[in-house]
């Protein structure tokens, strides 16, 4: 088989898999969750007032990441549907670090990140 053909597959697979099939769905019930959607523009409302007065010298960068993230927790706190979101992307962004650490591995011959040994943080190396 051709590397292009290998990527074939191994997309057909990550499409596949049960991380992604769970974000698919969780993204959807987010989609029909009209209180849910109404918290994200709420949330990107307050997320461009933070970059606003940032740049104005209102707020530090430091400052303005902190409103952020508290923004952000308080949002999913209030959404199960987004909750659920935001937990299934962390999976299926996790599988994804694994499989690219991987490729990484055997292109540069170096683990990106170093090995934790702690199985739980990536989709795994041995």
């Amino acid at each position: 088989m051709t590397v292009i053909e290998k990527a074939n597959e191994l997309g057909q697979l990550i499409r596949e898999c049960p991380e992604m099939k769970a974000l698919t769905e969780a993204e959807a019930l987010q989609a029909k969750d009209e209180a849910a959607q109404e918290l994200i523009k709420e949330f990107n409302l307050k997320r461009m007032n933070l970059a606003r007065d940032m740049q104005e010298g209102k707020l530090t960068q430091e400052d303005a990441i902190k409103k952020n993230n508290k923004a952000f927790e308080e949002m999913v706190e209030k959404s199960a549907s987004i909750k659920a979101y935001v937990e299934a992307k962390k999976k299926f962004d996790n599988l994804l670090n694994g499989v690219n650490n991987i490729i990484n591995l055997y292109i540069t011959g170096e683990q990106a990140g170093g090995c934790t040994h702690d199985c739980h943080s990536c989709s795994g190396c041995h």
